[in-house]
């Protein structure tokens, strides 16, 4: 079961909406862009620099018709693709390079303002396969803006990650992520510390490259290669810590940037598991309210289901068994929408009569399995990216004495989240980098932070600190009294104007400004 705080909604239908990226017939007369001259690996508050060769500064992107992969056809013929030369190690920018899959679809009007880059969360979500699926939702916005997107390092197209097989990950999912006995305490940390074995000897020495701020210093070298003086930016849950970061490091190249579905920058790794545990119990307490059940009553025969599960796995039309992890993931997908609500209520209902087929259907959804039985990478990039960022490493022992914190929060979710803890990088080959993200940002343009109040996987609470963090005339908070994973596209008017006023116009609303 991936790490839930970071990873969006829109990647859960990613199989369904993929669009593959690669070589192809060159673009119309429209095939490259130069960045300019003068270029520095950071403007970052210090104000020091580091002159980057003209190697990557001067590179010409050749853009060219995007190619289906084996998981997903080929975009419309408005999206072009291209690779982008990156340093493997920022600190050596001279040295070995690697190669970032962008994909592009350019502005329709005549009054364009330059490239604005997606990231959709994760970390490890492909924004290659996100942003022709996307693009509906953010069609305004292509009037004045080039829609730009990118797998960023150790993502699928970009030196992209397996730590482990199909049948490796199918038969992981035995193992049983909330230990009961030492027996599985011992075979659910040996699962983590195989699993980072895996991910050492795929990756190499990519490994120690791959954090948030290395991707935030692809983005401006990104920036300046697409021709653009400032950075314009939508980022998705994950997306706004990297955004954050970003805004911390090139303060002086912020242009206009949304920040939607806000990660906490001031929570380590204990503490975004506890915030995730609220998130997700206050929608599933929203949820039960909507189909008349008291939230306590229902949450604890949801409790009490798992647990069954748990002792006796339940038989699926597919001949596999529905163990508690899957269950319980197959539970967390459609809380990320309110649209899956009704999805939810007749997978519960089908595995109280002992059916868990519908769960089945949705983890697998969630975990990215076809019907083939074949595993995508997300998780597999999320885990490399947040264990390399993440520095706090809890041990069985301190979870033990924290589990009851974590189910206190909820009966459902808590003993999962608590025990994710410790084993979600233990025993990692690498060091992670800090214990929360430095998103400061003084002098920065204004940068719109938009929560949502019933937000499961980046609680409502978080989008205060982000726009806290980033600091007085930086962070500009807009709150949508709604439910589901992000606010924009999500329903609400107010929001979809609020945000695009600013986009297009430049438009910065009160901060603290409401919507309903």
């Amino acid at each position: 079961m991936a790490r839930l705080a970071r990873w969006t909604a829109f990647g859960a239908a990613a199989a369904f909406l993929v669009a593959g990226c690669g070589g192809g017939s060159s673009d119309d007369g429209k095939s490259s862009d130069r960045a300019s001259a003068a270029a520095s690996a950071s403007d970052g508050a210090s104000g020091t620099t580091a002159a980057l060769p003209s190697s990557l500064t001067a590179q010409r992107l050749d853009w060219v018709r995007c190619k289906a992969t084996a998981d997903s056809p080929a975009p419309g013929s408005d999206w072009r693709c291209t690779t982008l030369k990156v340093p493997l190690d920022w600190a050596k920018p001279d040295g070995e390079t690697i190669g970032l899959a962008l994909i592009r679809a350019r502005a329709r009007g005549e009054h364009r303002i330059g490239s604005l880059l997606f990231n959709f969360g994760g970390p490890g979500g492909s924004g290659v396969s996100m942003m022709p699926s996307y693009a509906s939702t953010v069609s305004s916005l292509r009037e004045r803006y080039d829609l730009v997107s990118w797998d960023p390092r150790g993502v699928a197209a970009s030196e992209g990650v397996r730590c482990r097989g199909d049948k490796e990950i199918q038969a992981a999912e035995d193992v049983d992520v909330t230990p009961d006995t030492p027996a599985e305490e011992r075979a659910y940390f040996q699962d983590a510390a195989d699993f980072g074995k895996g991910c050492r000897k795929a990756a190499g020495k990519l490994m120690a490259h791959v954090s948030t701020t290395d991707t935030a210093r692809d983005m401006d070298l990104m920036r300046r290669v697409l021709g653009d003086d400032k950075l314009h930016y939508f980022g998705i849950s994950y997306g706004t810590e990297l955004g954050g970061v970003y805004a911390h490091l090139f303060p002086r190249s912020v242009g206009r940037l949304v920040l939607d579905a806000v990660v906490d920058p001031s929570a380590d790794t204990v503490g975004h598991a506890m915030n995730q545990t609220r998130g997700f119990q206050r929608a599933l307490d929203d949820y039960l309210k909507s189909t008349g059940q008291d939230p306590r009553q229902g949450s604890r025969k949801i409790a009490g289901l798992l647990k069954r599960i748990d002792a006796h796995p339940l038989p699926t039309s597919s001949g596999r068994e529905l163990t508690q992890t899957l269950a319980l993931t197959g539970i967390v997908l459609p809380l990320y929408s309110k649209a899956g609500w009704p999805t939810l209520t007749s997978a519960l209902e089908s595995a109280q009569r002992g059916d868990g087929s519908e769960l089945l259907e949705l983890a697998d959804g969630y975990n990215e399995r076809d019907a083939s039985g074949h595993y995508g990478t997300t998780t597999h990039s999320q885990r490399l990216i947040s264990c390399l960022d993440d520095k706090q490493r809890p041990t069985a022992e301190e979870t033990r004495k924290l589990l009851p914190a974590f189910e206190k929060i909820s009966p459902v979710f808590g003993d999962f989240l608590g025990w994710d803890t410790a084993g979600w990088c233990h025993d990692w080959p690498v060091s992670g980098q800090y214990d929360t993200p430095e998103v400061s940002a003084p002098g920065a343009a204004p940068v719109l932070v938009v929560g949502n109040t019933g937000d499961p996987a980046t609680p409502y609470e978080g989008a205060k600190k982000m726009a806290d963090e980033l600091g007085e005339d930086v962070g500009v908070e807009l709150t949508w009294k709604g439910e589901g994973h992000g606010a924009y596209g999500s329903g609400s008017d107010c929001v979809d104007s609020t945000v695009n006023a600013y986009l297009l116009g430049g438009t910065v609303p009160k901060d603290g400004k409401v919507c309903s």
